[in-house]
């Protein structure tokens, strides 16, 4: 059965000034959360799953209820640092964590499963990152160059054209990088 997993970061909902901040290309923060909405809907079905890495909502809690009661997908947050309001409706959401190793099932892994680190901001390095553990983060709005010799990734909805990443989607990415493990397998 293959797996519905998403990663995103980053929407930064009811927030007018991120437009600007991040260029985004909206005349209008109703705009901007509406093609956000709708985005994520067209990517994301009610059962799948969504790890969202913070900043969520600038909004109000009542006003970030309605958007989070608009998207599909069975949402697990990575605290950002502006989740006032998303930790208000934590109902809301399978988990709240400020951060978390996932195993990813991938029959085509060599161990049969890959390991992803999920947090909020990138890391130089992380648990893992020796043996070709990626790391996916948020934060950055695509203002970090991506290091080709790193498995760490920016999963901002600023670095996709807005939508949330597919697990498929973030490996095909990883396998374009450089890395190399450092070190000769241990026997």
């Amino acid at each position: 059965m293959k797996q519905n997993i998403f990663f995103t970061a980053d929407h930064h909902f009811g927030h007018a000034n991120i437009i600007k901040f991040s260029e985004r290309p909206f005349e209008s923060m109703e705009e901007m959360n509406e093609e956000l909405i709708k985005r994520w809907n067209e990517k994301i079905g009610k059962d799948d799953t969504v790890y969202h890495l913070g900043d969520v909502s600038l909004g109000k809690p009542d006003f970030t209820k309605e958007i989070l009661d608009r998207l599909n997908g069975k949402i697990h947050l990575i605290k950002g640092n502006h989740e006032y309001s998303a930790l208000r409706i934590p109902e809301r959401f399978e988990w709240i964590k400020d951060y978390h190793e996932l195993y990813v099932e991938d029959e085509n892994h060599k161990m049969g499963k890959q390991k992803i680190m999920l947090f909020h901001y990138a890391m130089r390095t992380w648990n893992g990152s020796h043996h070709g553990t990626w790391q996916l983060f948020g934060h950055s709005h695509g203002t970090l160059a991506d290091d080709e010799m790193s498995l760490s990734l920016d999963v901002g909805v600023d670095c996709h054209n807005f939508y949330p990443i597919s697990y498929e989607e973030v490996k095909e990415l990883m396998k374009k990088k450089k890395w190399t493990p450092p070190f000769a397998p241990r026997n």
